[in-house]
């Protein structure tokens, strides 16, 4: 289909990948796989830098000098557990990103899963993609793929989903942890065929922190689509640890207790902080309106707008009001029960006017420790 060359980038001093399309090759096929690529980006996708026309169609890619995973497991030898878990879950967020924008792989394999030189894997080579909502490349019966990954739907010349690339993804995990691929044939027929009808041979015990993986590349397997985690996401929250894992495709929730709602700890304690700060509050005010309101004062020589009959008192009633409290100070005492309020002091000055206006009248409320409160009137 195509030429792949490795250049030098004069623009930005760089080494990228030129794929040129090879002579009598599908045009559209090329361009289908360009408009596929530019379509995406995600630090787990081999990013497309150019596409156009020079005497023959090309792309260019960025270049990733680590290798594929094919060259990493051509001799057999296992990688260790983190970098299993690494590995399944950047090619998980990697086809997650594509599903999400409606581009199906289909020929998801190790080697179109490449590294860049931090050690980052990625998925490239989209050349038999599908963009869902597009016509197909391809006729129906067509069997587009390579046969040690491909899907039984696939096989039978079925569309490609999402969960054709998770079929995928479940052989290159099963390989990963087993060492191994789940069905080996002397053919490519004879391999499809397998992948078709014969069910995966369980996978070899496994280290602990693998189990999970496990589950989820037997899951990967199922025959129907419809019985596997549909899509890039599903498998990331799987990895994660959510409902699919341990061979199941769907986790079924307990009923939720039966009875009234428990609340934590932690929020009872905050609720009684709560009321204990409304049930001093509450005293406080209690407290202000017992000392300082007018009704509980004892009846004395106060004059106020309230207790005068009329606005309009002549000046004979004022007098005598004003010899009536003649006395330098006066001192009213009443008691009141004990309260559990910590003492406080409380100064209020208030100003009334009378016709004709005296000199102005200061009040000082005084609340002393219970259970006596002492309220205290200065006249100038």
């Amino acid at each position: 289909m195509a030429e792949v060359w490795l250049a030098s980038d004069s623009e930005l001093d760089r080494m990228v990948v030129v794929k040129l399309l090879a002579a009598g090759a599908d045009r559209g096929r090329f361009e289908r796989e360009a408009r596929a690529a530019a379509g995406l980006s995600h630090p787990n996708i081999v990013q497309l830098f150019d596409f156009g026309t020079d005497g023959r169609p090309y792309m260019v890619f960025e270049y990733l000098a680590g290798g594929s995973l094919e060259d990493r497991l051509v001799n057999g030898e296992k990688l260790s557990s983190d970098e299993v878990l690494t590995l399944a879950a950047e090619v998980a967020a990697g086809l997650a990103h594509a599903h999400e924008h409606g581009v199906v792989h289909r020929d998801l394999k190790p080697g179109n899963v490449l590294f860049d030189g931090e050690g980052r894997s990625k998925i490239a080579d989209f050349g038999i993609a599908r963009v869902l909502g597009t016509d197909t490349l391809t006729d129906t019966g067509t069997v587009l793929g390579t046969a040690a990954y491909i899907s039984p739907e696939q096989v039978r010349g079925e569309p490609a989903t999402p969960a054709s690339d998770v079929y995928s993804f479940g052989v290159i995990l099963y390989r990963l942890l087993a060492g191994r691929l789940p069905f080996e044939a002397t053919s490519p027929t004879e391999l499809a065929a397998l992948h078709r009808d014969a069910p995966p041979p369980p996978l070899p015990p496994v280290r602990e922190e693998l189990r999970r993986p496990a589950g989820i590349a037997m899951s990967a397997l199922a025959k129907e689509p419809t019985e596997r985690p549909a899509e890039g996401t599903a498998l990331v929250r799987a990895l994660e640890g959510g409902a699919v894992g341990d061979g199941d495709t769907t986790r079924i929730l307990p009923p939720p207790p039966v009875g009234p709602p428990r609340f934590p700890r932690r929020r009872l304690a905050l609720l009684a902080g709560i009321a204990l700060l409304l049930i001093a509050a509450g005293g406080l005010l209690a407290a202000i309106l017992l000392t300082g309101s007018p009704a509980s004062a004892p009846a004395g020589p106060i004059l106020s707008s309230a207790t005068a009959p009329t606005a309009t008192a002549n000046s004979t009633r004022a007098t005598t009001a004003r010899s009536t409290t003649a006395a330098s100070s006066t001192t009213a005492t009443h008691t009141h029960p004990a309260r559990t309020t910590h003492p406080t002091t409380t100064a209020l000055n208030l100003t009334t006017a009378i016709s004709p206006a005296p000199p102005p009248v200061t009040t000082v409320v005084t609340t002393l420790p219970p259970p006596s409160t002492q309220i205290t009137t200065a006249l100038p």
